[in-house]
């Protein structure tokens, strides 16, 4: 009689570790996705806004098994061990990773995307400005391209401004899956969390004396303009971008119709 309520205790202790277990394990694709090691940058988007057409719009051309990937990755289980192994599942699974990336690049920059970003950024969960000289600042993730297999993923500092190699195990996280206007969207949505004080130059010395060369690169651009543009952002004064730099999709753009005079000069006049 204690072996059989032995043996019942033991299979009752397994089930509760499986249900312990499948708890765990992340319920859908997308949540699954996100967790596989390396998608770490990647935040779930909503079902809602993958089934709606219109934020599909211009996607359906760019992966070749758009209907199934589209299928898997709205499935409501994530992946099993078998399907892993599937060669047509993981062929499709290629297709499901791009469609993906190219709705969460378009996703992470509306307003709900924006603020999920900036918990995983507070968080730190894009890491830290390789620079030394940037006092561990959070950086963003971007790509330099919004076409596909282009180059991967990139991180940015908001501090200063420049792009740095990502670690190599995001080595398949393509830089489309970001697009190149996220950092600077998400800057121009936050000004409160990014900091205002310039970078700082590291100054080369010989025994405590500065070395007499030229100014290097982070001097010059403080030099240049941007005591001005930092000490307008500190006042709360709207401040002239470069033109280099990407604006906000909500701000009104200048565009440009070019005419012909009577004389036959093309003259370039800007409407707002």
């Amino acid at each position: 009689m204690s072996g059989e309520q032995s043996r019942s205790d033991a299979n009752e202790g397994q089930h509760e570790m499986e249900d312990d277990h499948s708890s765990e394990m992340p319920a859908g694709w997308i949540p699954w996705f996100c967790n596989v090691p390396g998608h770490e940058f990647f935040c779930e988007v909503d079902e809602d806004y993958i089934r709606d057409n219109f934020n599909l719009y211009g996607l359906r051309n760019r992966v070749q098994y758009y209907e199934h990937a589209l299928e898997m990755i709205l499935m409501r289980e994530a992946p099993d061990e078998d399907d892993l192994q599937d060669a047509d599942f993981l062929e499709v699974y290629r297709d499901a990773q791009d469609l993906y990336g190219l709705v969460h690049a378009r996703y992470i920059i509306s307003p709900r995307g924006l603020e999920v970003m900036r918990d995983l950024y507070i968080r730190g969960i894009f890491g830290t400005c390789p620079r030394v000289m940037c006092s561990n600042q959070h950086v963003l993730p971007v790509g330099t391209s919004d076409e596909l297999r282009v180059s991967r993923v990139k991180t940015y500092c908001p501090r200063c401004e420049q792009l740095y190699a990502t670690k190599s195990k995001y080595s398949d996280v393509d830089g489309a899956y970001f697009g190149t206007s996220f950092p600077h969207i998400f800057c121009l949505t936050f000004p409160g969390i990014i900091p205002l004080d310039p970078p700082v130059p590291y100054i080369p010395k010989l025994f405590g004396f500065r070395i007499s060369q030229p100014t290097g690169l982070i001097e010059r651009h403080l030099e240049g303009g941007d005591k001005k543009t930092s000490t307008a952002r500190q006042e709360g004064t709207p401040v002239q971008e470069e033109p280099a730099r990407t604006q906000a999709p909500a701000e009104s753009s200048t565009q440009a119709a070019v005419t012909t005079t009577p004389a036959g000069q093309d003259t370039a006049l800007l409407h707002n």
